[in-house]
């Protein structure tokens, strides 16, 4: 019996925290349409969650996108088929890694940052005096960085998409001894713009995850600097997961044929 006990400890401990975070989604998205209107601290999020995550994601991109071409390239080989790398190459890129790649890498960077800005402001009851001089910590902490990274991460994305694209261009071209204008002509007349639109979709579900998380990990943190650590891993950890499911899900149904 004990080993039931435990597992129903778990299983309401579970139920407990998806309640508690879908009550802080509600919250949050509400205070989106509320007043007041923080713009200043907007465009702080904005800086910090997409401009400064740039380099990261350009750099992931180009690589990722190198060693792409070149495995389709190896594989393809093997049975004739490696002409076929500009057109697998700008298809994975723009529905899958470009997104993913992106989303990883940003949640690495921004849902660590903001677990640990909020979680810190939350040990040092800096919340608790927000509440007192009357303003919403949802509505001041949360809501400019959910908006910020909704916004940001398509952008991010659409970036990262060309940059991808262009490092298998450049290792095609190079290394693998493409046409270069035969390699882009091929690109251009495969991709859609479903395929593309498809990619920021899931992005700014990815960006909302990222924000959400780190938000809620950061609110949630307990035990001073050590609870602070803690939020940082599991904001990590939570948004990292979800979008992975939250880009299978996506994905069934944005290409459900």
């Amino acid at each position: 019996m004990n080993v039931f006990a435990s597992i129903g400890r778990l299983f309401l401990t579970f139920l407990g925290e998806v309640g508690r975070l879908t009550a802080f989604t509600v919250n949050s998205v509400s205070a989106i349409v509320r007043p007041p209107f923080y713009w200043r601290l907007l465009a702080q999020q904005f800086m910090r969650i997409g401009w400064f995550s740039l380099p990261v994601v350009g750099l992931t991109a180009f690589f990722t996108g190198g060693a792409l071409a070149l495995q389709i390239f190896i594989g393809g080989n093997r049975y004739g088929a490696e002409s076929f790398v500009p057109q697998i190459v700008v298809l994975g890129i723009t529905r899958e890694l470009g997104p993913v790649i992106a989303g990883l890498m940003v949640a690495g960077r921004v849902a660590a940052a903001i677990a640990a800005e909020i979680g810190t402001m939350r040990v040092t009851e800096q919340i608790d005096a927000l509440t007192t001089l009357s303003t919403n910590p949802v509505k001041y902490l949360v809501v400019p960085r959910l908006v910020a990274a909704v916004i940001s991460l398509p952008i991010l994305v659409g970036i990262a998409d060309a940059i991808g694209v262009f490092g298998g261009y450049i290792v095609a071209t190079k290394s693998l001894n493409f046409n270069g204008a035969v390699y882009l002509k091929n690109t251009a007349d495969f991709v859609t713009h479903h395929d593309v639109t498809s990619g920021l979709v899931k992005a700014a579900v990815f960006g909302f995850i990222i924000a959400l998380m780190g938000c809620y990990s950061g609110f949630n943190s307990r035990g001073g600097a050590q609870g602070v650590g803690t939020a940082t891993t599991n904001a990590v950890v939570s948004s990292s997961i979800l979008i992975l499911a939250a880009n299978y899900l996506l994905t069934s149904i944005l290409f459900n044929t």
